[in-house]
């Protein structure tokens, strides 16, 4: 986030840092959790910051302030179901890029989420926030 953007209402020193916030469905299903955990990992590498998909359903002030001023919009779905993307775009936010778990060739109730997935998730992610 650049000099003009506010800072958010959280603690997460968002003057500072990745230029995109990463919302995963964080679904029920194993390709749910290898979305959240991806997302996960994209914070811990500094690649996106996580942000919080369920304060943005509630339209929660400060998580809706912090996706308004962030560049970049990340979510990543499990699913075709596509939860995370249509959540932020019923808020109303259009700058949103979308990674789907499926389209990448893991079958929803037969991938495990491990180390090797969760990886293969997040350098999906990490390439398309780099184009």
């Amino acid at each position: 986030m650049n000099a003009n953007t506010p800072k958010c209402a959280c603690s997460c020193n968002c003057d500072s840092g990745p230029a995109a916030l990463v919302y995963p469905c964080s679904g029920a299903a194993d390709t749910g959790e290898i979305a959240d955990r991806a997302a996960r990992r994209l914070d811990a590498e500094n690649a996106a910051w996580m942000s919080c998909l369920a304060g943005v359903s509630a339209r929660a002030s400060g998580l809706m302030a912090n996706a308004a001023a962030a560049p970049r919009l990340l979510a990543i779905d499990g699913c075709p179901l596509d939860c995370a993307k249509k959540t932020l775009e019923l808020a109303g936010f259009t700058n949103v890029q979308h990674i789907r778990v499926t389209d990448l060739g893991f079958k929803k109730g037969k991938t495990p989420a491990t180390d090797e997935t969760i990886r293969q998730v997040a350098a999906a992610a990490a390439t398309l926030l780099k184009n």
